[in-house]
């Protein structure tokens, strides 16, 4: 709702048509869209793709993932029952390597939204250059938090991890590179194990529940093949580690894991583990924090948490990422959201998501009243 209401509450001084000195500007739509969403929060991402579209007047065919089919099929319901016209809006249900890339390479097709990983992103853009139409991508990401020396460890911690814990760690902005001033490591390490030990596993239908199972078998093995490098690599597990949760013979839960002492080369600190686990990775001094945040191929997400609010906006601007969030605020869905280096291009959410659905004309000796 909250991506409705904030286009709802944009558009009425949202100028389609303007001068700028003796030029008139015209933002037009950019024509049919193709919208693929992934299976993670999928409602939400079908939201912030459709509502700008139709803020924009653009006709759409949505492609969800194959493994989170039904909430575009009850979104379809709803677009129904609201009167959108027909053909405005279009479904179509299928796989990635078929349906996608025929989406994605159709010349009726003016551009493609996608949302997933960064080797589906790569696929996409392939598919759609031969047409050159207009690619926006929001992939993956491996993000980073930096504690800061003076950081209010406890607070910081809880939040840190409860956000990686967050959909079952399936997020693409999870803080699963947790950076820790080396002379606070122990401290860190003491938190970070006992909250997520501490958390209830089980049915997500149970409002005590605070993680529940995985998407996929697929995606629970892919998972434990990363904490199985962990351990191979020598992080230090302090919690979780492989297999199911004590008392859990069915379904694909994960045991909630955290790692120390681990080193930016690893193969749990470079890919998107996409799981609940966690990384601690201790560092001498700032600059060199900075440099590890920064030496990954994603930039989609960063997290600075620090006592001085001047201290953490200097190392906030000096991180590679699209978003930053500090001490914990919480993002505005007015704000633009995406990434850089391999977690994408373009914006989405509010003013910013609607501008990717538009084409700027610019119309010279028009002499017509604005």
């Amino acid at each position: 709702m909250s991506h409705i209401k904030t286009m709802i509450d944009l558009l009425p001084n949202f100028e389609f048509r303007r001068r700028q000195g003796r030029i008139l500007l015209r933002y037009e739509p950019i024509g049919v869209c193709g919208l693929i969403t992934p299976w993670n929060w999928p409602m939400n991402q079908i939201a912030c793709k459709v509502v700008p579209a139709l803020a924009a007047g653009c006709s759409m065919i949505l492609k969800p993932s194959e493994l989170a089919p039904l909430s575009a099929s009850i979104w379809t319901e709803v677009m129904h029952e609201a009167g959108v016209p027909a053909g405005v809006f279009n479904l179509v249900h299928g796989d990635g390597s078929t349906t996608g890339a025929a989406l994605a390479a159709h010349p009726g097709v003016d551009m493609v939204s996608f949302t997933g990983s960064t080797r589906g992103g790569v696929a996409v853009a392939q598919a759609a250059a031969p047409t050159v139409k207009r690619v926006h991508q929001e992939l993956g990401g491996k993000s980073p938090c930096i504690l800061l020396d003076d950081a209010a460890m406890a607070q910081a911690v809880l939040v840190t991890v409860t956000g990686v814990m967050s959909n079952s760690g399936q997020s693409c902005t999870a803080s699963s590179r947790v950076l820790v001033p080396s002379s606070r490591l122990e401290e860190v390490e003491s938190l970070a194990a006992t909250f997520t030990a501490g958390l209830r596993i089980g049915d997500p239908a149970d409002p005590a529940t605070q993680i529940g199972p995985v998407v996929s078998s697929g995606q629970f093995d892919r998972i434990q093949s990363y904490i199985e490098s962990g351990i191979a690599a020598g992080a230090k597990l302090l919690c979780g580690g492989l297999g199911r949760p004590e008392g859990s013979k069915h379904g694909w839960f994960v045991r909630p894991t955290v790692f120390s002492r681990v080193s930016n080369d690893m193969k749990i600190a470079r890919e998107e583990i996409f799981g609940p686990v966690v990384c601690l990775m201790p560092y001498r001094d700032l600059e060199q924090a900075v440099e590890i945040a920064n030496d990954t191929p994603y930039g989609l997400a960063a997290y600075v948490w620090s006592a001085d609010p001047a201290r953490a906006y200097e190392v906030a601007c000096r991180v590679r990422a699209g978003v930053v969030q500090i001490n914990g605020a919480t993002l505005d869905r007015a704000a633009p959201f995406g990434g850089v280096k391999q977690s994408g291009n373009g914006r989405e959410w509010g003013l910013f998501g609607l501008h990717e659905y538009l084409e700027v004309k610019a119309l010279a000796g028009c002499e017509l009243a604005d």
